[in-house]
């Protein structure tokens, strides 16, 4: 046989030795065990201390927004939507770092030594699963970010532990007043916010000039004069505190009503909001009813109702009740959160491409809703 021969075969013999060798060595007794895996890995992984420590470890300290959320969408097994605190908060643990291939049963625990996190940029994490985006699931609620609410925080309209609550960080904890001594100190008031006398309709706001409001209801300022006489009866509480507490800090301007507030303590604007906030408001004002129903349906279509009710009485207690304000005051309002005249994310996204008819329309529903 050629030397050659011999050669190549003896060096297939050595390669078959060193290679049977090898597995031998190095091949753990569990491989194959099961299949083509290492048998006790599974075991192994398991010694590994967990990082998510799952829904339940919350609910010791954290009891009202577990509630919030076992009752919210994004706990509906049936939907196959189920958000669970540590997807947005994080892990509530974590593990040691040792090398790269050994299992580690050590390391911080929340809330020991190891701080979860609360999201402030909302907006980048909710639309990581919300922006409208072909391919996705219709029945998975889809926004279109720029028009949505521009650079407003989600949670700014929405609870985020329920998120088709409208809630979120616009829920005011404003003690409640003393509607007596509101009734004395709001004398100064009453000459431009009383309530109108039963069967008027409420008076227009005249609508002249620039302002820095971000409503159009209850105390919002007209041409440097006080608001027009627009009645604050049955308006909310919290609202009408924090419309009082901008005029005074500057967040509002107008001199007027600067100069009303200016000297006023949080308990006098909250006994004045607890005053004029149980006084009956007026029925809505009749309106030609074909142009307040196209309203309710752009109200509807627009979202407008979410944050304003159904029937124009606001869900949430900094949000301005909308009925029976009258119509020539919301036609100036709408425009000017169209135009740029007052400056609010939220509504001048919401305004922006609002026809002069589909102002009209609107103002017109608003108008003609009853307040109760």
């Amino acid at each position: 046989m050629p030397k050659h021969i011999v050669r190549l075969m003896l060096l297939l013999v050595v390669f078959a030795i060193v290679a049977y060798s090898a597995k031998q060595y190095f091949t753990v007794d569990s491989y194959y065990l099961y299949g083509h895996y290492r048998g006790a890995s599974v075991a192994d992984i398991a010694s590994d201390k967990p990082k998510f420590k799952g829904t339940a470890y919350c609910v010791s300290c954290h009891a009202e927004q577990t509630a919030e959320w076992s009752k919210g969408v994004h706990n509906s097994v049936d939907q196959g939507k189920v958000i669970k605190c540590e997807v947005c908060h994080g892990p509530g643990g974590s593990r040691d770092v040792k090398g790269p291939f050994q299992n580690v049963s050590t390391g911080n625990d929340h809330p020991k030594n190891l701080k979860m996190v609360v999201p402030t940029d909302t907006a980048k994490l909710c639309t990581l699963c919300h922006e409208q985006m072909a391919g996705r699931p219709a029945q998975q609620p889809q926004i279109v970010i720029a028009d949505h609410a521009a650079t407003l925080q989600c949670t700014t309209c929405h609870n985020p532990h329920s998120p088709k609550t409208i809630a979120g960080s616009v829920l005011a904890n404003v003690p409640s007043g003393d509607a007596v001594a509101g009734k004395a100190a709001a004398t100064r008031c009453d000459g431009c916010h009383a309530a109108p006398a039963p069967g008027s309709a409420p008076a227009a706001a005249s609508p002249a000039a620039k302002d820095d409001t971000d409503d159009f209801s209850g105390a919002a300022p007209a041409g440097g004069q006080a608001a027009s006489s627009l009645s604050l009866a049955g308006q909310r509480p919290a609202y009408l505190v924090e419309a009082m507490q901008a005029y005074k800090t500057g967040q509002r301007d107008d001199s007027v009503m600067r100069r009303m507030v200016q000297n006023m303590s949080d308990a006098d604007m909250q006994n004045i909001a607890a005053y004029y906030a149980g006084l009956s408001c007026s029925s809505g004002a009749a309106q030609d009813n074909a142009e307040a129903a196209a309203g309710h349906a752009l109200a509807n279509k627009d979202n407008c109702l979410i944050c304003h009710g159904a029937s124009g009485v606001s869900r949430q207690p900094l949000w301005p009740n909308l009925a029976g304000l009258s119509k020539d005051y919301g036609v100036t309002a709408l425009k000017s959160y169209r135009d740029g005249g007052r400056k609010n994310a939220l509504m001048s996204v919401m305004a922006k491409d609002l026809s002069e008819a589909d102002v009209t329309r609107l103002a017109a529903f608003f108008a003609g809703a009853a307040c109760k």
